[in-house]
């Protein structure tokens, strides 16, 4: 964290500006941190934001300040103690207190003075506290301001003693214009114009100082200048120094990127970090512009490196495999500053020590690109807290990172917003309004890579094509996106790392390519590769293949995908592929199995295909795990369906959509469910697999259900009712149908179908769902009005469900108990019915039906007298249903906001 005072007044986390405040609340947290760590009391805090304009209750209004301040910066400890408030924080992270700490070194370190006051002087980014201003503000700005010019006219003189007077020159020019009466500076000034050659303009500068001083405060020049005026008059040898032969500033850089877009949160990180003394490390994957923003921000930065920017492109990943060896880098470097060939040793650790001595109280910024390791890195490390050394490689160079503290920063595609920015830079913004829809397929099928969007854009630029004829040509896969060489060339471009990769690493990146999902779990991975794969894994997001988004998830983007397919087509066989998709299916297919039998263990049993070797299914323990588990692969899982359909694994297809329809339906995925039902159906009607048809046909009658499509409701279950060879699939189909029957309102219809469940569950010998069916026909009997055989139907599904040790189906029992004596007019007993079924949901861990159990124990709640703990239960139950995504929490919503418009007016 850093705390801006010398400009702005602003709190920077990892680059990123945190909103502090309106102007009063800025100038509360300056007030603490320009005493940080020291007791400011409340009156002093009062005069420093209000002077002698302090409003009523003005010791409140710091308080509300100063809990708002703790609330927007957790990390930051504000203490309050003795009638005051202490601001602990490390006075290094606030520039002002940084800046004095620096001025202090120097003086105490005349050897290192030059770097010191320099990297204290580049700290300030404007007038301190700009935009807020009090009287004690004032003052405070005041002196530092003098603190500031009096720094700054050190180092001028003790640059001026090392003999750098033709670098100092211009800036001196531009100081001594902004306060013409300053005579140290006006000296400073003449110095380094006599000793450029230019005795004349010194003399000359003199004059103009004499008169002006003069005229406007009655006075002659000082001892001191006047002094410096007569030696210059007799050309005293004392101004004459005895420099080092001139030697070459280097400014290796290339020149930067014609087209830059976005990256502002980078380039603001990049500012903050520079300020320190370790190298930044820039990764990402090919063709993501690391290059490009490391070049950019060196041209914006490099007038704060008066002493040169060195360059070198160490071809870590290049096409040729000529990676460039440290010591032909150290010594391209040492020529670049001008050593004597002769002075330059053999070995690599005396030329890496030669090379930090050259750099030694010098100002440079070292940019090392297309690093491929840390070992390549090291040598080129400058030893002088002046120089910042800008790293960019395709690897994360974590040793880097551990061993001297590189401060890393990883690059990401761009975003929609800015890729667009780009095209419009390199096409102009009025070719991207002319073709809208052509321009948001380019950049989408680009996946935000910048190279992709530059060789597209120079696709454009060299053709008279329209942009729908270049989207069309995105859609062919790699082939369109070649711009001639190698260097424009995304194929070529991705092949300098996956090249780079060990044989196991190379293999998964391409087995990884047709996966079906928007990412992959490691556990998922493991099973595709049909080993563990976890250091595989790491040297892929090592090498920017891969990006761990997610603690254990791994995505690509869609141009990588579409190379390592093409790779895998390339170098693996069908039988290899196939095997691995098969894997891939199975390790679904069982751990949804697993899945779905613990959101619903009553739920009927069917047996997935055996797993092949390698394929290792996730463990999962509890409720909670599973319905974790499912959240976490919900589009994955979607997304298996339909490849295992397309590949020819249909029975895969149907076990993943029974597997997956119960999580679906908890959720309220009506869309999703019919989605997968239709694949199902079409997988089971090619495997001419009556059963898994009379699945099929349920999870698009459910969905149909709860869609409104009520008439495809039942054609569907008719149709499972159909297909269904046995008394239990039978069964299951009428207990569905007479849900549709009651959606319709027709309950006669419905206690009709239930009672046939009931008998078939009976002649089946399937008591469990013969004890479910008879609490259904109780809950029919219940909505038809006859309350009391409703009752005798569900005490004697109660009875048989505990016999049978059927928690699932109790806690179900328990709710429709509840209705029924809520609608007895016993709601005493209803809410106690209630509670007995919210007890055995809570303990399975089922949220979706402990919040159906909520809203219904509410209106019980309610219909009692008792508004206080309806509200209650309902806020619990759409909590939970925000929570889960449902769409039943409209619902909820609506009971409680006529309490709370009620309440409001109460």
């Amino acid at each position: 964290m850093e705390f801006v005072l010398l400009g702005d007044v602003e709190v920077r986390v990892d680059g990123h500006v945190v909103d502090v405040g309106h102007s009063r609340q800025r100038c509360v947290l300056a007030a603490l941190l320009v005493d940080a760590n020291r007791l400011v009391p409340v009156d002093v805090l009062v005069d420093r934001v209000w002077g002698d304009r302090v409003p009523h209750r003005a010791r409140n209004a710091v308080a509300g300040y100063v809990s708002r301040l703790r609330q927007v910066l957790p990390d930051v400890r504000i203490t309050g103690r003795q009638g005051g408030y202490v601001l602990a924080v490390d006075p290094m992270s606030v520039d002002l207190h940084r800046f004095d700490a620096l001025v202090a070194r120097a003086r105490q370190q005349p050897d290192q003075a030059v770097v010191l006051l320099t990297e204290a002087l580049g700290l300030w980014r404007g007038e301190p506290f700009s935009t807020v201003d009090t009287p004690w503000l004032a003052t405070v700005r005041s002196g530092l301001e003098a603190r500031r010019t009096a720094a700054l006219l050190d180092r001028n003189d003790l640059v001026l003693e090392q003999g750098r007077h033709t670098e100092l020159l211009a800036e001196l020019e531009v100081m001594a214009a902004a306060f013409p009466l300053d005579e140290r500076l006006a000296g400073q000034l003449m110095l380094a114009l006599y000793r450029c050659g230019r005795q004349a303009d010194a003399l000359l500068r003199y004059e103009q100082v004499r008169m002006r001083l003069a005229e406007e405060l009655g006075t002659d020049p000082g001892p001191a200048l006047r002094l410096l005026h007569k030696q210059m008059l007799t050309a005293d040898h004392a101004l004459t120094i005895s420099s080092p032969a001139a030697r070459p500033v280097p400014r290796q850089l290339p020149a930067p990127p014609r087209a830059f877009a976005g990256r502002g949160r980078e380039l603001a990180a990049l500012d903050v970090i520079m300020n320190g003394r370790h190298p930044i490390v820039v990764s990402g994957t090919a063709g993501v512009g690391k290059t490009a923003l490391a070049v950019h921000w060196a041209h914006r930065v490099a007038g704060r490196f008066p002493d040169g920017q060195l360059y070198v492109n160490l071809r870590g990943f290049d096409p040729s495999g000529a990676v460039m060896a440290p010591g032909e880098a150290v010594r391209a470097f040492l020529d670049a500053l001008g050593v004597d060939p002769q002075r330059i040793p053999a070995s690599l650790d005396a030329q890496t020590a030669l090379f930090r001595s050259a750099l030694a109280d010098k100002r440079v910024l070292v940019v090392l690109d297309n690093a491929r390791d840390a070992d390549q890195v090291r040598p080129l490390l400058p030893g002088s807290p002046g120089c910042v050394v800008l790293v960019t490689s395709r690897n994360r160079l974590a040793g880097l990172v551990a061993t001297h503290g590189a401060h890393p920063l990883a690059l990401d595609l761009l975003s929609t917003v800015e890729a667009r920015v780009l095209l419009a830079d390199r096409l102009g913004e009025d070719r991207l309004r002319a073709e809208p829809d052509a321009a948001d397929e380019i950049i989408t099928r680009c996946s935000g890579l910048p190279i992709a969007l530059t060789i597209v854009a120079a696709r454009v630029d060299c053709t008279s094509f329209s942009l729908q004829a270049i989207a069309a040509e995105l859609r062919g896969g790699l082939d369109p996106f070649d711009g001639g060489d190698s260097a424009t060339d995304v194929r070529a471009v991705f092949s300098w790392s996956y090249h780079a990769l060990e044989p196991a690493a190379a293999r998964l990146f391409r087995l990884l390519g047709p996966h079906p999902g928007p990412d992959v779990s490691a556990a998922a991975a493991a099973s595709l590769f049909g080993a563990p794969v976890r250091p595989v894994l790491a040297e892929l997001t090592r090498a920017h293949l891969l990006t761990e988004h997610q603690p254990g998830r791994y995505v690509f983007h869609d141009l990588l995908r579409a190379y390592a397919t093409e790779q895998a087509q390339h170098h693996d066989s069908d039988a290899e592929r196939r095997a691995a998709t098969t894997r891939l299916h199975d390790h679904y297919v069982h751990t949804a199995h697993t899945a779905t039998r613990l959101l619903s263990p009553a739920r009927e049993v069917i047996t997935p295909p055996t797993p092949q070797p390698g394929v290792h299914p996730e463990s999962l323990g509890d409720f909670d795990q599973a319905l974790a588990w499912f959240t976490a692969e919900h589009h994955v899982l979607l997304a298996a369906v339909d490849h295992a359909a397309a590949t020819g694994l249909d029975p895969h297809a149907g076990h993943l959509a029974w597997a997956l329809a119960e999580f679906l339906e908890r959720r309220g995925h009506w869309l999703d469910l019919a989605a997968v039902g239709h694949v199902a159906l079409a997988a089971a009607l090619r495997l001419a697999d009556p059963l898994a048809q009379s699945h099929a046909h349920r999870f698009l009658a459910r969905a149909s259900t709860q869609l409104d499509r009520l008439d495809d409701a039942h054609l569907h279950h008719r149709r499972s009712l159909d297909v269904a060879g046995d008394p239990v699939g039978q069964a299951r189909s009428h207990r569905e149908l007479a849900y549709v029957c009651e959606r319709q309102g027709r309950h006669d219809q419905a206690l009709d179908h239930s009672r046939q469940a009931m008998e078939l569950y009976e002649a089946a010998g399937h008591r469990r769902g013969q004890a479910g069916a008879l609490n259904a026909v109780g809950w029919y009997q219940a909505l038809l009005g006859d309350l009391g055989q409703a009752l005798t139907s569900c005490q004697a599904a109660l009875e048989l469900l505990e016999e049978l040790d059927d928690p699932d189906g109790e806690a179900s029992t328990w709710d429709s108990l509840g209705y029924i004596h809520h609608h007895r007019g016993d709601h005493r007993e209803a809410i106690a019915c209630y509670r007995r079924s919210l007890d055995v949901f809570r303990s399975l861990g089922d949220r979706y039906w402990t919040a159906d159990v909520l809203v219904h124990l509410g209106d019980s709640h309610l219909a009692a007298g008792d508004p206080g703990s309806a509200g209650a239960a309902w806020q619990e139950a759409l909590g939970i249903l925000e929570d889960l995504g449902h769409p039943h929490a409209d619902a909820v919503r609506a009971r409680i906001s006529p309490m709370e418009t009620h309440s409001v007016r109460r």
